[in-house]
């Protein structure tokens, strides 16, 4: 088999993984939430320019609906930047291994296993979730009805893709807790996901310091949530941190670590 077709082959299953975790492989309307589904509105921080989402395409393409059943909520888009990511790191040799903290169901995670799988890269995947909700937050009387990641799903949802190894290692607790005493020597994707001003201060407290020059932090609330977005430019501001941000869709934004 030649190299082209073997390339060819790779960025089919990457493909595949990804479309499906993010719940693109099939058009079942009826299985996303319709009530979520409303115009969204952000304006391009470079050009001041305002945009209307309106379609149902669009706003899933973005990440900004609400779905039953896909195991990421993130949108293609993010998908698509993940991806990007991680290929980057493994052909321009960016050491370290790849995290998510704040998991929901697995997807992204998922995603970043099948990339390393499918270029035979022997990195860790760190999986990092409190599997209990946000710090301070009251739990459902009905667990069902939990809006937030539940370990076993997750390890379920590896194992459907035939992905759970110990190449995928699991963090559960509060971020403060995990985070800081985590087994993890250096990183290349460094992606948060935690909403709050308190999980993305500890995500970046523990784990940029551990971040290799020309590795990825991904911020995928940072337009989403005034308090995530405060955050990250306290804890930029606090280390002098310069590297541009560039905006990925309306909500999520990255930088590469430069020095």
């Amino acid at each position: 088999m030649s190299a082209l077709e073997i390339e060819r082959l790779r960025q089919m299953y990457i493909e595949t993984i990804k479309l499906s975790v993010g719940d693109f492989l099939y058009d079942f309307d009826g299985l996303f939430t319709r009530e979520h589904q409303h115009p969204y509105t952000y304006v391009d921080f470079k050009t001041g320019e305002k945009h209307v989402l309106r379609s149902y395409a669009a706003l899933k393409e973005n990440g900004l609906l609400i779905s039953n059943t896909a195991h990421t909520l993130i949108g293609l888009k993010r998908l698509n930047q993940l991806q990007t990511a991680v290929e980057t790191v493994l052909a321009e040799n960016i050491p370290g291994d790849l995290i998510e903290t704040g998991v929901l169901r697995g997807g992204a995670c998922i995603l970043m296993r099948a990339i390393l799988k499918a270029y035979q890269s022997e990195r860790t995947v760190w999986v990092a979730d409190s599997f209990a909700g946000f710090p301070g937050e009251k739990p459902p009387e009905d667990p069902q009805k939990a809006w937030f990641a539940k370990r076993e799903v997750v390890e379920e949802n590896f194992k459907r893709y035939q992905l759970w190894d110990p190449q995928v290692q699991i963090l559960a607790g509060w971020f403060k807790d995990t985070l800081p005493s985590a087994p993890i020597q250096q990183l290349a994707i460094l992606r948060l996901d935690g909403d709050l001003y308190e999980s993305t201060w500890d995500a970046l407290d523990a784990l940029y310091p551990k971040l290799s020059v020309g590795g990825f932090v991904i911020v995928d609330d940072f337009y989403a949530f005034e308090v995530c977005r405060e955050a990250v430019r306290d804890y930029r501001k606090a280390h002098s941190i310069t590297d541009r941000i560039e905006r990925v869709d309306p909500v999520c934004v990255f930088w590469r670590k430069t020095a």
